[in-house]
C-alpha cells in the first residue's frame, strides 16, 4: 500500500525566525504522535536563504485528512502568516518503500 509524502516550503522571515522554529516544534512534536504518522521533519534548504522544507510521510490519505483538522494543525496555519514571507508551497504524493 502506498504512503502518502507531502512536501511543505516555508518561507520564512528571519526576523521572526527563533519564534517560528519554536512554534514549529510544537507542531512537529504532536503530528509525529499522530497514529498515521510514519515521519515529520523539518529541514532547512542550504541553497536557498530563509527556506525550510517540512517532509511529511502519513499511512494514507485517512492519515493526512485527520491531521489537516487536527487542532495542532489548524493552530499552526493560523499562525503561519506571521512567520511566511510567501504563501505555503505544498506537493503531495505517493510512494511506496524500495527494498535494496
Amino acid at each position: 500500500m502506498a504512503m502518502i509524502i507531502i512536501h511543505a516550503e516555508m518561507k520564512v522571515n528571519r526576523e521572526v525566525e527563533a519564534e517560528f522554529l519554536e512554534s514549529v516544534q510544537e507542531l512537529i512534536e504532536a503530528s509525529c504522535a499522530e497514529e498515521g504518522n510514519i515521519s515529520y521533519k523539518l529541514l532547512k534548504d542550504t541553497n536557498q536563504d530563509d527556506t525550510y522544507l517540512m517532509v511529511e510521510q502519513w499511512k494514507d490519505q485517512e492519515a493526512v485528512g485527520a491531521h489537516n483538522a487536527s487542532s495542532h494543525f489548524q493552530a499552526f496555519v493560523a499562525k503561519a502568516p506571521k512567520y511566511l514571507t510567501a504563501p505555503l508551497h505544498v506537493q503531495a504524493f505517493t510512494g511506496q518503500p524500495i527494498s535494496k
